[in-house]
Order: structure tokens, then sequence, then C-alpha cells
């Protein structure tokens, strides 16, 4: 073996055991300041995330609501940032150890442009669910109005979001498609009635007894606990056909205002009948037998009389 050829060699095996010692050392030093910084971004979070459950005094329930919502937002926080930071790391790696990224942040970018037009309909309904959320606009167990369908909120996801009407059909929304979201039992509920009652009877009177129905029903152990303010009354609303509407409200707890409303109706109408408050319906009277007119029929005069024939 030709001794030139070692002397040549052994410089170049040096100076790339040196190169390569410095690229791992780089790495390394990498891959500890991308440790550090996940350790600061967990303590960051938890801080956070404490920030958020103690940002009121709430109800048991609402407590239980409001951790799940933090925990779920926190989380998908933290799997975005750790994301993000071990491609940087990765990426910040490969060039130490001679690669050229370039083409691997082109290629990158390519296929980010190109899954975001595909899944634009899927980012749209993430975006949506995230802010829909953090802001707290609905939650599991809120009755909803979701496009104009109604049900209760069985499931919200970062991508669509659950009804169950009346009648047990699952109504599932991407939560990008969502327009209109009306939240009828977000922090209290509220029965809204139209009481008729007949011309003849004194208004005042009425509403006198309205307000004692509702008074004794909020001393009810059962139902008052749900209610949580005396009837508000708003007074004479209309004038119908045979009827004067008296406009109440009874506020109460969340989804309580069905239970509420139901038993106050109940009590309102055996209130009425006690004191004799009339509550119209329509009439409808047929005159019909000897005294109409008769009218001939091919010649014959016919008689216009119904008579009653045996079930057969």
């Amino acid at each position: 073996m030709d001794p030139f050829f070692f002397d040549k060699l052994t410089p170049f095996l040096a100076q790339k055991s040196v190169a390569i010692t410095e690229a791992c050392l780089r790495i390394l030093l990498i891959l500890t300041v991308a440790s550090v910084a996940i350790r600061a971004l967990n303590f960051g979070l938890k801080k956070l995330e404490q920030v958020l459950l103690t940002w009121r005094e709430r109800e048991d329930k609402e407590r239980i609501a409001n951790e799940k919502r933090v925990k779920t937002l926190i989380g998908m926080l933290r799997t975005i940032c750790l994301t993000i930071l071990w491609v940087i790391a990765v990426i910040m790696s490969l060039d130490q150890i001679g690669l050229d990224i370039t083409p691997i942040l082109a290629g990158a970018g390519i296929a980010g442009l190109a899954v975001g037009f595909g899944a634009q309909n899927l980012v749209r309904d993430v975006i949506n669910g995230f802010f829909m959320i953090l802001e707290n606009q609905v939650r599991v167990g809120d009755v909803a109005v979701v496009n104009g369908t109604g049900g209760l909120v069985e499931a919200i996801s970062f991508r669509t979001i659950t009804l169950r009407d009346q009648s047990g059909t699952v109504h599932i929304f991407p939560n990008g498609s969502v327009t209109t979201l009306a939240n009828m039992t977000k922090d209290w509920s509220a029965y809204v009635m139209d009481i008729g009652v007949a011309y003849k009877e004194d208004t005042d009177h009425v509403v006198a007894v309205m307000r004692q129905v509702a008074a004794e029903l909020q001393q009810d152990p059962q139902i008052g606990s749900k209610m949580l303010e005396p009837i508000e009354i708003m007074g004479v609303d209309a004038f119908g056909e045979s009827e004067i509407i008296i406009k109440a409200r009874i506020k109460t707890l969340p989804i309580e205002q069905w239970v509420v409303g139901r038993e106050y109706r109940r009590r309102l109408k055996k209130a009425f009948d006690r004191e004799h408050i009339e509550i119209p319906f329509p009439h409808r009277t047929l005159l019909m037998g000897e005294s109409s007119p008769a009218f001939r029929f091919n010649g014959s005069l016919i008689q216009n009389k119904i008579s009653a024939q045996p079930n057969q």
C-alpha cells in the first residue's frame, strides 16, 4: 500500500471525525433546547389551565363542564405546540448532518397547500369548533337550536355538534355549517306563557291569582328550588278573537323551565276553576231538521230531514 495514500487518508478521517462530532454535538444541543422548550410549554399550559379553572366561582355542574372544556382546549394547544417544536427540531437536525432541507421544506409547503385545498371544509370545522368551545357558546346537556333544528346537545367535538330531538332522532352538524345557534339553557332558562281569559274577567283579579299560584309553587320543596325569581307578569299583551292574552314569564334553572311551567299551568287551571275565571274556547253551532226548506229532486218534493239509522 502506498504510504502517500495513508498520509492523505489520516487527515481526511480526522477532519470528518471532527465534523461528525460537531454535528452530533449540535444535534444534541438542538434536542436539549427542544426538551427544555417542551418542559416550559407544559409548565405554561398547566399554569394557564389553573388560571382558566379558577377564573370565577362556579356551581358543581358548571365547574365540571368548565373543567372538561378547559382540558379539551389545553390538550389541543399542547398537541399543536408539540408538533411544531418537534418538526423544527427534526428539520434543524437534518440540516446539521449535511442534508439539504430546501427540497424538504418546498415539498412540505406543496403538500400543505394541497392538503389545505382538499381539506378546507375540515379545517373550517376544526377552527369553528375550537372557538365554539373556547367561547363556551354551547355545552353538552344544553338544549339548543342549530340551523332551525332543536334538541338536546349530546356531544361536541372540534368537528361536529350532535343534537337529539324529542322524537329521538340524532342530528349531526359539521361546525363549519352552523350558521345559527340558539342556546335555550345557558346560565338560566325561562318559561314564557300566553294566558287567555274571557273579556268579561277582571284582568287585575286574574293577575293576582296568577301571582298567588306562582308564590305557592315557589314554596314547593321540589319545584320551588328550580325557580330563580318570582313570576314576572308583563300585563295584557293582546286582544284575541274571544280572549284577552296576558303574558308572563318564569325564570328557572337551566333546562328546568318545562318542568316548572307545566306544573304551574296545572295549578293555574285549578285556581281559575275555584275563582270561576273563564278560559274561553271556540264554539260551533249546527242547525238542521224540520225547519229547513224543502227542495225538489226529479220532480219529487223531498224534505231535508236527517233520520237516525241503527248501526249495522
